[in-house]
């Protein structure tokens, strides 16, 4: 081979080399920029791929997905302890300020000039209000104060299946991964999924679809869908605030009592931008690696 020759080849590897490094740092410029959009976008779910990365790479970014993760766990369990605390002081105050009516409306309806005349009724109405009022901030305040949880290894199948056996009158697709085990309190589990249920039959949902899957990292999805009404785009961010409702018979206590009991277990729960086909609202429940 000449010189010229090889010179040539020499340069052509050159080219090859520089042109696969221009693509493969402009691969890892543009995976930069989806993780700083789903940043600023809050979501923190994002897992890029580790494909055609040298092993330092590779390792970096399987640390960025876990943070990602891990960022979400500590947003959604800060969010949970906010509300805690606010809805603390609100039944703290409520029940300090309906206390003294409840009180002043029995004496009233026991004293003579009020028994029998045109203002009985109206004080009844005020009394019962109030003792319904406060029969409810402390039904939430009890309902909330829950045991801690007592994690453990869990099949999570038969749990679905005792659930379903208490609504027997929806009709239930399932696919189901027989075998999947998670680390979880089975107690609060169950009351999480009767929630869930509960809520979607308040939004007349007929038919219950539910679908489990493990991802490689050992974490466990459970998807669980409905045919109710459809949630309004405008409350889709507050469905998970206390008290916050979109139906007439609703309370807004089961979704952020189901969210707080999962939450506090290492697990997460989302309302999904998509719903499943053939379902109009689908909530994901997150279950940490067991181990």
């Amino acid at each position: 081979m000449s010189v010229a020759t090889a010179w040539m080849v020499i340069g052509a590897v050159v080219v090859v080399l520089l042109l696969w490094f221009w693509r493969h740092q402009r691969m890892l410029a543009g995976r930069a920029h989806l993780m700083q959009e789903a940043i600023q976008n809050r979501d923190f779910t994002f897992r890029l791929p580790t494909r055609h990365m040298f092993s330092g790479e590779r390792a970096l970014q399987e640390t960025l997905n876990q943070l990602g993760e891990h960022v979400r766990e500590q947003v959604n369990l800060g969010e949970v302890e906010s509300w805690e605390k606010l809805t603390r002081v609100l039944t703290h105050e409520i029940m300090n300020a309906t206390a003294p009516i409840a009180s002043i409306s029995q004496s009233m309806l026991h004293h003579p000039a009020v028994k029998g005349s045109d203002l009985e009724e109206g004080i009844i109405a005020i009394h019962n209000t109030v003792k319904h009022l406060n029969s409810f901030v402390d039904g939430y305040r009890k309902y909330s104060e829950l045991q801690k949880p007592v994690p453990r290894e869990v099949e999570l199948t038969p749990v679905i299946n005792e659930v379903e056996q208490l609504f027997a009158e929806l009709t239930w697709v399932n696919k189901l991964t027989e075998g999947l085990i998670i680390k979880t309190d089975p107690n609060l589990l169950r009351q999480i999924l009767i929630n869930l249920i509960k809520n979607a039959v308040e939004a007349g949902s007929h038919k219950i679809g539910v679908v489990t899957e493990q991802k490689q990292e050992g974490r466990v999805l459970l998807y669980i869908s409905n045919d109710g009404e459809l949630i309004p785009a405008d409350a889709r961010s507050s469905i998970f605030i206390p008290f916050f409702t979109t139906k007439r018979k609703g309370n807004g206590i089961g979704l952020s009592l189901s969210r707080r009991l999962l939450t506090i277990q290492g697990g997460m729960m989302s309302l999904l931008d998509e719903p499943r086909d053939g379902f109009h609202t689908t909530f994901l429940l997150e279950f940490p690696d067991k181990h």
